[in-house]
């Protein structure tokens, strides 16, 4: 299932090949005259799922950015998450969403859902939200985890644009003593207007005490938060409007705390590799950087 906008830039012979081994491959909402309004509600998850009992997810697609280790600016530094267990039926469901809405057929029966018992000790989820239905549940979802933390946020985002209630809630935790870490991209990131309407939006976070850091060595694609190490968020998902309000989206939040201790020390080490960014800093960036921002952040409701 490839989106049809996002893949765009696919090779046709790639797929033909695929659909010669006996691939099928779908198109999600391909243009026509009686739906070019969907073009723009595009799906944005990222779900591979091995017989029905192994799942992935996280921010990984298919294709040489994602072959190398974050060790120069052509290979993206990213997160993978593999899971196993009940859990995995979900991340099935999350697929048939969408093969149901392109290709009207019901994928079923033990092959595709086989009994699954428990793996660990951990809990999990999966979550969704579509532009065609609980478009804000993904936004909701963030914006209660933030609000419910009591010691600690740490967001790791490729796309970080938050809206005023996101900074609200942000900064009203930081008020009440949540340490409040970000990781977003540096100068090496695949959307130069991404960047400007990001950083036209931190003032009043920096002011709060909340700490920014741009990731150094290359594209930063990682979207995970993770609260009072203890909940792990991790999937597809980036912390913009178009995330929040117009893709398919597939979150999978994990609970448990070996699990967030384990992912909390990949932050800090991704930390050692980024630039902290003070509000003094910010505050006095060039003129032209505060215009370029200010237009960039006309555009925040497709970003």
């Amino acid at each position: 299932m490839l989106d049809w906008v996002g893949s765009a830039k696919v090779d046709q012979a790639i797929l033909d090949d695929l659909r010669s081994a006996g691939v099928e491959v779908q198109r999600y909402h391909k243009p026509s005259w009686t739906g070019l309004g969907k073009l723009n509600n595009r799906t944005h998850r990222k779900l591979m799922i091995v017989d029905g009992r192994v799942g992935f997810t996280g921010g990984v697609g298919i294709a040489p950015l994602w072959t190398g280790n974050a060790q120069d600016p052509d290979h993206w530094r990213d997160t993978h998450v593999q899971v196993e267990g009940p859990v995995v039926g979900q991340m099935q469901a999350a697929f048939m969403d969408n093969w149901i809405k392109t290709t009207g057929v019901v994928l079923h029966a033990p092959r595709y859902f086989p009994a699954i018992g428990d793996v660990g000790g951990g809990r999990a989820q999966v979550f969704l939200s579509s532009a065609n239905g609980g478009s804000d549940s993904m936004g909701l979802m963030y914006l209660l985890a933030i609000a419910s933390a009591n010691r600690s946020i740490d967001l790791s985002s490729a796309y970080f644009v938050p809206s005023p209630a996101a900074v609200r809630e942000i900064v009203a935790a930081a008020a009440r003593g949540v340490k409040v870490r970000i990781i977003t991209p540096g100068a090496y990131i695949d959307s130069e207007a991404v960047r400007q309407a990001s950083r036209a939006k931190w003032g009043p976070l920096l002011e709060a005490g909340v700490e920014i850091h741009e990731y150094q060595p290359t594209m930063f694609h990682v979207k995970m938060m993770i609260v009072d190490t203890f909940l792990v968020s991790a999937g597809s998902t980036n912390f913009d409007n178009r995330a929040f309000r117009l893709n398919d989206e597939a979150n999978l939040n994990i609970y448990d705390r070996d699990f967030a201790v384990d992912q909390t020390a990949v932050f800090e080490d991704d930390l050692k590799h980024a630039k902290r960014i003070t509000y003094a800093t910010w505050r006095d960036r060039p003129w032209a950087e505060k215009l370029g921002e200010w237009v960039a952040s006309l555009l925040d409701s497709q970003l």
